[in-house]
This record gives structure tokens, C-alpha cells and sequence, in this order.
């Protein structure tokens, strides 16, 4: 049975990139977290737990955060840019978006991109020149989404504004050169579940078909750290469970993990999982986001939704975008690629 085949059956191809370890003998259980990491991404580690040492998440440390974002890279010279604002809906603030590699008169792939930062941080412009690239290579329009930042909005804000965005560029697909049935939602981390968030909303309103969903260690589950909680080397690095409840918790405007939280703003909570677009989950297998990334690979597969599933050993949270030279990372970063030119029907 080939690749083809399983998708049609909804099962989900579970890939594991072992990263330099096949072969080696089983390590016993250690206390130190960085033992359980991929020799190549140890340096990058190191780095993040010096970033991070003494942090406590507080709307005080966001702000101070916030402030200290470096600019965003310069824009590759050779791949149009456009940024527009969209009109959300009454009483609603326009969505700024950019618009990456458009060409009226062709009829290409696309991407609806959604930025990450655990839904506190981040923007759009500071991945232009990321999704430059990325246009670049595959040769597709991207409209990367500059939603909304928790704890100014909540989900409610947020998810209206990448449906909005959505909407927009269905409907002027001959203006982007577009083909407006090959749109992938795509997106990391926070952005991985706005992503998984969006291709609900779109299945549930019936109005824009989506192709794909890329839901690139994505954050779905509000309980993680709240009421569940993992082996202390998941999620030592970067993201933790301390930064994740604040994170959901601005993003809801409610505490997380109990049992009133709303299923709108949490895909994991979302009972019904049928009828959605075809996904790809990566995820690293120390990242804070493993066990629900899993989980919500088995509910779709389950759900008869052609879900690949990639589980990368070692790796913690954002490792591609932190150590992008490892080999773990460009490894990463080919299945990416391919699952995506799959996504598009390449």
C-alpha cells in the first residue's frame, strides 16, 4: 500500500527521524534534560536556557519582551512584497496582512500563514523575509496574518481576522494568481494552532475549501501545564509549561486547564474532527507540545482526516528556526518542504 492509498484511507504515516541515534544503545533515564537532547542541537540549547534563566512570565516581562524584539530581517530583493489592510467585520479593527510573491495571470498554490508566539508574541513582518523564501522555492503566494496579540484580544479577536484573511484571498485568487483550490493553512507553534483553529472554522462556516493544513509544532491544548503535565525534560527549553499557562490564559481571558474552557478557542477541545483538510503534525520529541501534537494526529487519523505525523527525537521547541544549520534541522525542514509540494498536488 503506497502513501496515496493510506491518505485515502485517513491513516496517519508516522515518521520518526532518528537523528544520528539509530544504532546506538539505550541511555538509562537522567535527571538532566539536555541528555535527552540531539547532540547537534546542544549548543542551541544551551543558548536558550542562558535567553531565558530567571524569567517569569508576567504581563510586566511580556511588555519588557516585547520591547526588546530585534527588527525584522531585510526583505530578499527579488520576490514582491505587498502589505494591505483587510476589513474584519462591524465594529472590527482591518487585519494588516502581507501579501508574498503574488502575480496576476498564473494560477498557483498557496499559503494563508499565521506567525507564532504562543499567541502573546510575534508579528507578521518579522517573517517576510522567511516567507519570501519559502514563495521562492515552491513558487506560491503566501498572505501572512498580522492577527491580533493576546492579552489586548482574545481568541475571539484572533480567529476572525485569519478567517477574514482567508476569505480575502479566496475571492481575489485571479488578483494573487491563485489557484483558490490548492490553499493551504500554515503556521508554527501559536500560529500551528491558529492554523488547526482556522481549518475548523472554515469547515464549519462552508465557505472557503482549504487543501491542507501545516501544523508545525503546534499549540493546541490549553491543559498542557495546567491540568497535564509531562516528564521534566518536555518542554525544558524555551517553551514551558510555566510560559504556556500564560500564554493560554491571555489568550482565553480565562484561567486554562478546567472544564468550562471554551472548545472556540481550543482545538484540542474540539469534540468533532471530521471532514477536515488533509495534515501534516511535526513536532520535536522533547518540545512541550509532543504529547498533544500526537494526540491530535491519532483524533484526526481516527476522524478518517490523511494526517501525516513526524516526531523528531531530541529536538525541543522551534529547533529549525533556532539551530537551522543542525542536520536534524534541514532534515526537518525536507520533510516540510515535501509535505507541503504534497499538500499543493505536486
Amino acid at each position: 500500500m503506497n502513501r496515496r492509498d493510506l491518505g485515502r484511507l485517513g491513516a496517519a504515516a508516522l515518521v520518526t527521524m532518528m537523528a544520528g541515534r539509530m544504532g546506538q544503545a539505550a541511555q538509562l533515564p537522567s535527571d538532566d534534560p539536555l541528555a535527552y537532547l540531539d547532540p547537534e542541537l546542544l549548543p542551541a540549547a544551551r543558548e536558550v536556557i542562558a535567553q531565558n534563566e530567571g524569567l517569569t512570565w508576567t504581563k510586566e516581562a511580556l511588555a519588557r519582551i516585547r520591547a526588546g524584539t530585534p527588527p525584522a530581517p531585510p526583505h530578499l530583493p527579488d520576490v514582491p512584497v505587498q502589505q494591505l489592510r483587510l476589513p474584519v467585520g462591524p465594529g472590527q479593527p482591518d487585519v494588516p496582512v502581507f501579501i508574498i510573491n503574488a502575480r496576476p495571470g498564473t494560477r498557483r498554490p498557496g499559503i494563508l500563514h499565521m506567525h507564532g508566539g504562543g499567541y502573546i508574541l510575534g508579528s507578521a513582518g518579522l517573517e517576510v523575509a522567511y516567507e519570501q523564501a519559502l514563495a521562492r522555492e515552491l513558487d506560491c503566494v503566501i498572505v501572512t496574518v498580522d492577527y491580533r496579540l493576546a492579552p489586548e484580544t482574545t481568541y475571539l479577536g484572533s480567529v476572525e481576522d485569519n478567517y477574514a484573511a482567508l476569505r480575502w484571498m479566496y475571492h481575489e485568487a485571479a488578483r494573487l494568481g491563485l489557484d483558490p483550490a490548492r490553499i493551504v493553512a500554515m503556521g508554527e507553534s501559536a500560529g500551528g494552532g491558529h492554523a488547526a483553529r482556522l481549518a475548523i472554522t472554515a469547515r464549519d462556516r462552508g465557505e472557503v475549501p482549504l487543501a491542507g493544513q501545516m501544523l508545525i509544532y503546534p499549540m493546541l491544548d490549553d491543559r498542557t501545564g495546567s491540568s497535564v503535565h509531562l516528564p521534566p525534560f518536555i518542554g525544558a527549553f524555551g517553551w514551558t509549561g510555566q510560559a504556556n499557562r500564560f500564554g493560554w490564559t491571555s489568550f482565553l481571558g480565562m484561567e486554562p486547564g478546567g472544564p468550562d474552557v471554551p472548545a472556540a478557542g481550543v482545538p484540542a477541545r474540539v469534540t468533532d474532527l471530521s471532514d477536515l483538510p488533509p495534515a501534516f503534525v511535526a513536532v520535536g520529541g522533547v518540545d512541550l507540545f509532543v504529547r498533544e501534537d500526537i494526540d491530535y494526529a491519532r483524533r484526526l487519523t481516527e476522524a478518517g482526516v490523511p494526517t501525516d505525523l513526524l516526531v523528531v527525537p531530541g529536538a525541543f521547541h522551534a529547533f529549525d528556526r533556532v539551530a537551522p544549520e543542525a542536520k536534524v534541522s534541514q532534515r526537518f525542514t525536507a520533510w516540510k518542504m515535501d509535505a507541503l509540494r504534497r499538500a499543493f498536488g505536486a
